[in-house]
C-alpha cells in the first residue's frame, strides 16, 4: 500500500523558516517524480516544488524561487521542503504527491496526473 504523510506544518511569522517533510512507503523513490503542492481557500492548487533524485531534475513555481528549496533521501524515502522568509501568501494546505517518471509540465505544475497524494498539512503564515 502507498502512502504519503507529510508533517512539519505550523503557524510561523512571516520572514520566518519551517521544514515540511514527507515519508513514503510502498514505492520506489527513485522511479517517481515527487513533489509538493498546495492549495489556499479559494484558489486553485499550485505546483510548489518536484524534484526527480535520480536524474537531477527540479521544479520550483516562480512565487518560491529563492526561498524554498527541495531535496530529497531517498535511504529515508522522504522529501523535505525548506522554506524560508515565508509570507502571508505562502499560506496554505502542503500535499506531497508522487508520480511514476516521467511527468508533463502539466503535472508538475498543477498536480493533474499525479499517482499518490498525502492528507496535507497546514501552514499558515502570520503578517
Amino acid at each position: 500500500e502507498v502512502q504519503l504523510v507529510e508533517s512539519g506544518g505550523g503557524l510561523v511569522q512571516a520572514g520566518g523558516s519551517l521544514r515540511l517533510s514527507c515519508v513514503a512507503s510502498g514505492f520506489t523513490f527513485d522511479d517517481y517524480v515527487i513533489g509538493w503542492f498546495r492549495q489556499a481557500p479559494g484558489k486553485e492548487r499550485e505546483g510548489v516544488s518536484c524534484i526527480s533524485s535520480s536524474d537531477f531534475y527540479t521544479y520550483y513555481a516562480d512565487s518560491v524561487k529563492g526561498r524554498f528549496t527541495i531535496s530529497s533521501d531517498s535511504a529515508k524515502n522522504t522529501l523535505y521542503l525548506l522554506m524560508n522568509s515565508l509570507k502571508p501568501e505562502d499560506t496554505a494546505v502542503y500535499y506531497c504527491a508522487a508520480v511514476r517518471r516521467p511527468a508533463t509540465m502539466e503535472t508538475v505544475t498543477t498536480g493533474y496526473g499525479m499517482d499518490y497524494w498525502g492528507k496535507g498539512t497546514l501552514v499558515t503564515v502570520s503578517s
